[in-house]
């Protein structure tokens, strides 16, 4: 078995591993990727309290450190959460459920 490939990106505590949420960034050490981060801070409200008290591995630098990511990564992270929306499922998917 092969290596699995990890990417520093210039972000501490973010990361590309090869084979996790699609190579896309994630939390270091983690399987949490930008934009669920970014989705529980934007779309569910959450605060960063409220996103490390619900995720008690994380700590603060990692949950900020994902929020700068996705400021200085708008368009990627946004392409990732249109791609991964219930919106997109249905347009694109719900026909081939049997």
């Amino acid at each position: 078995m092969g290596l699995i490939t990890t990417e520093k990106t210039e972000y501490p505590h973010i990361v590309k591993v090869e084979g996790i949420c699609g190579g896309e960034a994630i939390i270091e050490g983690t399987r949490l990727a930008v934009r669920h981060v970014v989705g529980y801070y934007y779309q569910a409200g959450m605060s960063a309290e409220e996103i490390l008290a619900e995720w008690e591995y994380l700590t603060p630098a990692q949950v900020f450190a994902a929020l700068v990511y996705y400021h200085d990564n708008k368009e990627e992270i946004d392409r990732l959460r249109q791609q991964n929306s219930y919106e997109h499922w249905l347009e694109h998917y719900s026909h081939a459920v049997v």
